[in-house]
């Protein structure tokens, strides 16, 4: 209770300075009231909406391609039918997900530097080798590779104990009309755990504006900050870096309202699907 008072709920008030002209020298209460201008000059500024086009843009590929990876990981692991297999898989795909950001980040750097493992192999195939952490096309990419390899196998968990529940008797009767593995996963499996899926999209698409802050921080550079910068990393330099506090509590609480509303409505949404 102690912690969600200190580091939860307290700094809750602090969103007040977003509405000021913060000086910290004069505190949070004596600072100059500016009104809404600070959430105008969002709207106004290039800089912002750019950031919140790459913000859209990654989160959009992380939908695209890392919400089904663990789906697909999760049909493959139902079809092992040797279980301690089965078990070994999941431990060594489970793993990944206990690494920090910044092991991942830097095991990719080694993998993806000049000199490192991938360009050996593509100049050994007889291709020039590429600068991948600094070239800005490869940003997203490289991300959306780093997030399926952290993170699938732990998210497959949701999925593994959904098709637990599909009544066997089902898929045995298709088995006995003749259906191929193909035809059992497509018109039977899938669509069991269909509603899964919905709600765990939806919910996904509450927080559109989250493309996980430690990761891109952490891939930043001066060639990639241009296509590579989101709300959060905005924030984090607008506010700490650059010290302007105010408009970058506004950056945030705006990121935060309208996560807020997206969220309520994936609420709502799921409600009427379970209905």
């Amino acid at each position: 209770m102690l912690y969600f008072l200190l580091f939860k709920i307290i700094p809750v008030f602090g969103n007040v300075i977003a509405f000021q002209d913060y000086n910290p020298f004069k505190g949070m209460w004596a600072s100059d009231w500016v009104g809404f201008s600070n959430f105008k000059r969002i709207f106004e500024d290039t800089e912002v909406l750019r950031i919140l086009r790459n913000t859209l843009f990654i989160s959009l590929m992380q939908i695209i391609f890392v919400f089904p990876a663990p789906i697909l990981l999760a049909i493959m692991l139902n079809e092992v039918a040797r279980e301690k297999t089965k078990r070994l898989i999941q431990s060594i795909i489970y793993l990944p997900h206990f690494f920090s950001w910044v092991v991942i980040v830097s095991i990719a750097t080694i993998f993806l530097k000049p000199e490192g493992l991938i360009n050996q192999l593509l100049q050994y195939f007889g291709y020039d080798w590429v600068s991948f952490m600094t070239n800005p096309h490869l940003f997203v990419p490289i991300v959306i590779v780093e997030l399926i390899w952290k993170e699938t196998g732990w998210s497959t968990i949701i999925f593994l104990a959904a098709l637990a529940s599909i009544n066997h008797e089902l898929l045995e009767a298709a088995i006995v009309d003749g259906a191929n593995r193909w035809k059992r996963i497509w018109h039977i499996i899938v669509p069991s755990i269909g509603s899964t899926i919905a709600i765990l999209l939806i919910l996904r698409l509450g927080t559109v504006l989250d493309t996980g802050f430690e990761q891109i921080f952490l891939m930043l550079n001066p060639f990639n900050r241009d296509i590579g910068e989101v709300l959060d990393t905005y924030v984090y330099t607008k506010g700490i870096k650059q010290g302007d506090f105010s408009f970058s509590t506004a950056v945030g609480l705006f990121k935060g309202v309208v996560g807020l509303v997206l969220v309520l409505t994936a609420n709502r949404i799921i409600k009427k699907v379970r209905q």
